[in-house]
């Protein structure tokens, strides 16, 4: 099995782990399709957010976040941990700003540590699209 694959299949295997834990808290079943996920502005400069499961703006929430192509976020911390996959597009996400870009193409994940400085670029010529899990309501903090 090539590298790729080997992370691709880790990668299956946390979005997996991660929509699961969401489907526990869910009172029935359901499938969306694509074409039914609806983004909102999420009020952080372009971001846009679709819900997967829960209320990103009041505690626990899995949440599809997109990013425009060449998006740059200011260095800047989440209260809680979370974690992400990639769904579409090149992200990079890197807690010390002067390190050279680690592409995480589709089928890549990370995990983000709360109350850690980072930046989340989209480096690829088309949106990103991730998909989020975290413990505790959402919010952004500019790094002072």
């Amino acid at each position: 099995m090539s590298i790729h694959l080997q992370n691709l299949g880790r990668a299956a295997l946390v979005a997996s782990a991660l929509i699961a834990g969401a489907a526990f808290a869910a009172e029935t079943s359901i499938s969306v399709p694509v074409t039914d996920i609806k983004f909102f502005d999420t009020g952080v400069g372009p971001l846009k957010a679709a819900v997967g499961f829960g209320d990103l703006s009041k505690g626990a929430h899995s949440t599809f976040v997109k990013l425009p192509a060449g998006f740059v976020s200011p260095l800047h911390i989440h209260t809680e941990d979370y974690y992400a996959v990639v769904i579409s597009g090149v992200v990079a996400n890197e807690v010390d700003a002067h390190v050279p870009d680690r592409p995480l193409a589709p089928g890549s994940y990370w995990f983000q540590k709360g109350k850690v400085n980072h930046v989340t670029k989209c480096i690829s010529a088309n949106e990103c699209v991730v998909f989020i899990t975290q413990p505790g309501k959402f919010d952004y903090i500019n790094a002072h």
